[in-house]
């Protein structure tokens, strides 16, 4: 680890593990304090997955004081934007500064586009998209406030860039997430404040666990025509949150500071064909 991150602040949704986590520590391991963000709560009902609890965010928060950084936790539905105000505001006020945003919170759930009810469509678009877009109102202006430029990353999907067989509403999200950053880009830059959306395939987190991979299988079996889509390049078919954040860390440093609207595939080569 270097000191890239030295002296910046980090707001991060969905922090309590997987991607968030591994996001929390990679910066923190770089010299930046973090803001760890998490629902740590039940998930909408249609969620084939457990949610994140209280006490994986602790774990976060003595991880990452591990490194020596310090680190805020607040438990917030990204769906409620002045939750996420507040805990952003209360950061700024103690730490004088917010300088990365990484928004990471969402969901996803394997359902055909026939078994796709009302409620889960909104709870996917909900989390996946107006929570992102409250995580980024959250903190922008104080980032705008400072004058010294930033850095926002959007967590999108490989179905953001290519699609996902049996999630259209996922789907549909992460290719919302993909524009958004674009639209920022533009409108942000004239603050020296880039956005980027990072693109990961499949992902060794707690999203595939529990009634997952069952889900996924009962909605190919439906139509085993679509079963390999997203067949990977490499020889890995998952990688690690690590990985994923590696790709992150660089996008909050200084050694990205020309890359802008960019859309950043961590995804073994899905997305390629």
């Amino acid at each position: 680890m270097t000191d890239r991150l030295a002296g910046k602040v980090a707001f991060i949704t969905g922090a309590a593990r997987g991607q968030g986590r591994a996001h929390a520590l990679r910066m923190a391991g770089e010299g930046a304090d973090i803001l760890a963000v998490d629902l740590a709560a039940p998930l909408p009902p249609a969620v084939p997955y457990d949610s994140a609890t209280p006490d994986d965010l602790d774990e976060t928060a003595k991880l990452v004081e591990a490194t020596g950084r310090r680190i805020r936790t607040a438990v917030a539905d990204i769906r409620d934007p002045d939750a996420l105000r507040t805990a952003v505001d209360d950061t700024v006020a103690d730490w004088g500064r917010l300088d990365i945003i990484v928004a990471n919170a969402g969901i996803c759930i394997p359902e055909t586009w026939d078994a796709i009810t009302p409620g889960s469509f909104r709870d996917v678009m909900d989390i996946n998209v107006t929570g992102t877009w409250n995580t980024v109102v959250a903190g922008a202006q104080h980032i705008i406030d400072a004058g010294r430029g930033g850095s926002i990353i959007l967590i999108s999907s490989a179905a953001g860039m290519k699609m996902q067989p049996f999630m259209v509403h996922y789907t549909a999200s992460k290719h919302a997430i993909t524009g958004m950053a674009r639209a920022l880009a533009a409108e942000l830059g004239r603050h020296n404040i880039r956005v980027n959306s990072v693109h990961p395939g499949p992902v060794n987190t707690p999203m595939g666990t529990t009634d997952m991979a069952a889900a996924i299988a009962h909605a190919i079996a439906t139509y085993p025509q679509l079963a390999n889509m997203n067949t990977p390049f490499l020889s890995g078919w998952v990688s690690e949150p690590e990985d994923v954040a590696d790709a992150v860390c660089w996008l909050a440093s200084d050694e990205s500071r020309y890359v802008t609207a960019a859309q950043i595939p961590v995804d073994q080569g899905i997305t390629q064909y």
